[in-house]
């Protein structure tokens, strides 16, 4: 298994981002994504979760009514969408996956991708 994500960069506080991930080798409706993020000198923050089986999603706190996931069955791809972004969202983004239940807990993740950096200016 492989996780490919992608769609970090540099925003304005207020912009928006959209990072994506495909955990290659997982069938769409057998696996779990999990959102995590990670900013310098802080542990690793679980920020969402989404369930290819049967489309739970999750969102800590933090991001609950800003940052919104969605997928793309046919190419085996989920988003996250992060919107009215904030200097404080500014963090090294990790897509995680593992079968098939939602879960912020990293513990539940065996794969994971590379990271994406997401900067937020003030």
């Amino acid at each position: 298994v492989h996780v490919v994500e992608s769609g970090g960069g540099l925003v304005q506080t207020g912009g928006s981002l959209r990072l994506s991930c495909t955990p290659s080798g997982l069938a769409f409706g057998d696996y779990a994504i999990g959102w995590f993020r990670q900013a310098p000198g802080k542990g690793r923050e679980g920020v969402s979760c989404f369930s290819s089986s049967d489309g739970t999603t999750f969102y800590a706190g933090s991001v609950q009514g800003r940052f919104t996931v969605s997928s793309d069955k046919a190419n085996n791809l989920v988003y996250l969408e992060m919107n009215n972004l904030r200097p404080e969202d500014s963090a090294v983004y990790y897509c995680a996956a593992d079968y098939p239940f939602c879960s912020l807990s990293e513990g539940h993740y065996h794969y994971w991708g590379a990271g994406s950096l997401v900067t937020v200016s003030p």
